[in-house]
């Protein structure tokens, strides 16, 4: 599959495309028919796991603020996932973000989390058709906002790269990838998908200063990048032209400008309809930074494998890298936000509650004195011959002498580890119904299940209402 300009409209040798133009083509010409039917049905997992992280992120602080931030209405707009209210689109997909991101379980790998940032502005974008847009079309933009905000991640250095200069990649990249779901679904001409992408790059941003203090910015930076994806789309639709040169090697670029780098712009185009970037996104079992997870399965397994309880734990030492130290690396159980960044509070929470999902983080559970005494087990230790993103090696000293390690390369979730499919369904039926009841989860679960059947998508956003789930705020 090859969806690039025809012979009429290709560029001459004297002229080739450069790749965002390559990439833009590509975005505007693909068609359902081009996808495997292996990606359709993970593309479809990945908008009913963001759906029920965003249902249950509507119990949020964050989720608070950001609606008291908009105005809002009874019938008038785009729907607030999970509540009766609507807001204008740009609105609203600012809100949806930041309710998908809020309790970390929104997917991973991708921008980095795609699903938060694609989701919201596509299903904003709904608003502005003027004829009903099927399934069919909603699955290959949400493909396209994956695709393009992996894509520009890679060309920026990767993770650790971008990242690690200290830009936070969902609400940098991601702003691209936004505009560029939105421009396929609005069916927007190569050259405005281009425009849409370019002019997302001014509404890129996100810094990780958040790190340092537990602060809640981390969890606006989805719904922003939603926002400005949104309205970059917006505004190239209505003709207005973007930076053409904003990609290439020059002063004011993106990747000179986030990172010093000349960005590695054949990212953009290779395996480009053969490697679908939505197929190495992973989903997160653990309401924690994806950073924290390999650990985590790595002291399941030592447990399992060994027979013992975390009640024979003597001591835990943690091998890991300097940016993992830098991103997760602390034992701390105070603000929701930090603690979710903590990887000795997601190993305590192993020990003591056997789990680390959402419940885990509650105030009552971070609070607890148990977690502390496991603090007091764990030691951090930077291994200077590890590259950024290798995962962490667990040591574990069992009271009896004994002693086991493990380095898990791909935490459960991952393409290489998936969740079961029981799994999944428990993880969605669970968040989902902290703003649904259950009739309602049951119907937003069968739509997306036949969502390549459906004629008019705007239909979801009756799915999407809120029930008589409790609006007590999640701490």
């Amino acid at each position: 599959m090859s969806p690039v300009k025809d012979a009429a409209s290709a560029p001459s040798d004297a002229n080739p495309a450069t790749p965002l133009e390559s990439l833009a083509t590509f975005c505007a010409e693909l068609r359902f028919a081009d996808l495997p039917q292996a990606l359709v049905a993970k593309t479809k997992v990945h908008i009913l796991d963001t759906f029920g992280a965003a249902l249950a992120g509507t119990r949020s602080r964050e989720f608070a603020v950001a609606m008291g931030a908009v105005s809002t209405s009874a019938d008038n707009g785009t729907r607030i996932w999970g509540t009766a209210r609507y807001a204008d689109p740009r609105d609203a997909a600012l809100v949806n973000g930041v309710a998908a991101h809020a309790f970390e379980l929104d997917d991973t790998g991708g921008c980095d989390h795609s699903g938060a940032v694609v989701l919201p502005a596509v299903m904003a974008a709904l608003a502005s058709v003027t004829v009903p847009t099927d399934g069919r079309r909603l699955i290959s933009a949400v493909v396209v906002g994956y695709e393009v905000g992996r894509r520009v991640l890679e060309a920026a250095g990767g993770y650790d790269g971008h990242n690690g200069a200290g830009w936070h990649s969902t609400g940098t990249c991601g702003t691209i990838g936004a505009a560029a779901a939105v421009a396929h679904l609005w069916r927007l001409s190569p050259a405005a998908t281009r425009d849409a992408m370019s002019l997302a790059t001014s509404f890129s941003s996100g810094l990780w200063a958040f790190i340092h203090d537990g602060s809640q910015a981390k969890k606006i930076h989805a719904g922003r990048a939603a926002e400005g994806g949104l309205l970059a789309a917006r505004l190239a639709r209505g003709g207005l032209s973007g930076p053409s040169q904003v990609f290439d090697d020059v002063w004011g670029g993106f990747f000179r400008s986030f990172g010093q780098i000349p960005g590695d712009l054949a990212c953009f185009t290779e395996g480009l309809g053969t490697v679908w970037k939505l197929n190495r996104v992973s989903l997160k079992p653990y309401a924690s930074c994806r950073g924290t997870h390999s650990a985590v399965d790595a002291l399941s397994d030592i447990l399992l494998d060994s027979g013992r309880s975390a009640a024979d734990i003597a001591r835990i030492n943690v091998r890991l890298s300097a940016m993992l130290l830098g991103m997760c690396g602390t034992k701390e159980a105070g603000t929701l936000a930090g603690t979710q960044m903590s990887l000795g509070y997601a190993l305590a929470a192993r020990c003591v509650f056997g789990d680390v999902g959402l419940a885990s983080y509650a105030a009552n559970r971070r609070h607890d004195p148990r977690t502390a005494a496991v603090f007091e087990m764990i030691s951090f230790e930077v291994d200077p011959a590890m590259l950024p993103m290798d995962e962490p090696v667990l040591t574990v000293d069992f009271a009896d002498g004994a002693r086991a390690s493990l380095m898990v390369p791909r935490p459960t979730g991952s393409p290489e580890r998936p969740m079961s499919a029981a799994a999944i369904t428990a993880k969605f039926r669970g968040l989902a119904e902290m703003a649904m009841p259950p009739e309602g989860l049951a119907a937003l679960q069968a739509a997306v299940a036949d969502l390549e059947n459906m004629s008019d998508c705007r239909s979801l956003e009756d799915v999407l209402g809120g029930g008589t789930a409790s609006r007590e705020a999640f701490i």
